[in-house]
C-alpha cells in the first residue's frame, strides 16, 4: 500500500493487484528521483510503510544538495510525490540518507562514469578510473561495460574488469550490485553498466552477512586432554605404606 490510491481500495484489491501497484509505485518513484537527483549522486530509494505515514528514504552521496537550502528541495520533492500519488497532507515523508561507501555503490559509480564521458574524457581513462576507485574502496571485484559508437561509426562494446566476480546463482543476487545508465553523446547513445562484487561483512554494513556458498571454513580441532593411564592397585603394596 505505497500509493494512497491503493490504500483507499484496500478492502477490495486482490493480493496480486496490490503487489503490482506497489511495484509500479516504486518503479515510477525511482525513475523520477534518478532524473531529478542524477547530479547529486542518487543511489537508490527505500519505501517504508507505517500505519501513520509512508516514509521514503532517498540514498545519495551528496545529501546536502538533495535537502537544498533550508530543506527547500526536499519539500518540493515531497509535494511532487504527494500530488502525483494522491497522498493526504502529511501522509508521506521524504528523508535523505548518505551512502556509507560510495565506492561500493554501483548506481553512484555509473552516474559518475556517465558525467565523465559527457565531459569528454576518453572512455578507457574514465573506465579505468572507476575500476581503480571501486577496488580501492574494498570491493571483491568490479566490471564496467561501455557499449555503443565509441569513436568510430561502428558500434562496439568495451569491458573492463578487475578482481573476482560471480555471474550465476543465488549468491549473485546478494553479492553483486549492478546499475545501468544511458549516456546521450553527440554521436549517439552509449550504454554504461557497472557491476560491483561486494565484500562479505559480518556487521552487514558494507556487504552481505552470509558467506558465499562455496566458502569452506576449516575449524581447528580442540586440543585433546592427556589421558592418565590407570594404575593397577596392589593390596599388599598398599599395606607397606
Amino acid at each position: 500500500d505505497f500509493g494512497e490510491e491503493t490504500m483507499s481500495t484496500q478492502a477490495t484489491i486482490s493480493k496480486k493487484r496490490k503487489f503490482v501497484a506497489d511495484g509500479l509505485f516504486y518503479a515510477e518513484l525511482d525513475e523520477l528521483l534518478t532524473r531529478e537527483l542524477a547530479e547529486d549522486g542518487y543511489a537508490g530509494v527505500e519505501v517504508r510503510v507505517t500505519p501513520v505515514r509512508t516514509e521514503i528514504i532517498i540514498r545519495a552521496t551528496r545529501t546536502q544538495n538533495v535537502l537544498g537550502e533550508k530543506g527547500q528541495r526536499i519539500r518540493e520533492l515531497t509535494s511532487v510525490v504527494q500530488k502525483r500519488f494522491h497522498f493526504q497532507d502529511g501522509a508521506v515523508e521524504l528523508y535523505a540518507e548518505r551512502v556509507a561507501n560510495r565506492g561500493l555503490c554501483a548506481q553512484a559509480q555509473a552516474e559518475s562514469l556517465k558525467y565523465k564521458l559527457i565531459s569528454g574524457l576518453a572512455v578507457r581513462r574514465a573506465c579505468y578510473g572507476v575500476v581503480r576507485f571501486v577496488m580501492e574502496s574494498g570491493a571483491k571485484g568490479v566490471e564496467v561495460v561501455v557499449s555503443g559508437k565509441l569513436r568510430a561509426q561502428r558500434a562496439k562494446a568495451m569491458k573492463f574488469t578487475d578482481g573476482y566476480m560471480i555471474k550465476t546463482g543465488h549468491s549473485k543476487r546478494e553479492y553483486v550490485d549492478s546499475a545501468v545508465r544511458h549516456v546521450l553523446m553527440r554521436q549517439g547513445v552509449l550504454g554504461v553498466k557497472v557491476s560491483i562484487m561486494l565484500p562479505q561483512d559480518s556487521t552487514g554494513k558494507t556487504g552481505p552477512k552470509k558467506a558465499l556458498a562455496d566458502v569452506v571454513t576449516v575449524v581447528e580441532p580442540k586440543a585433546e586432554e592427556a589421558v592418565i593411564p590407570p594404575v593397577d592397585y596392589d593390596a599388599n603394596q598398599a599395606k607397606l605404606f
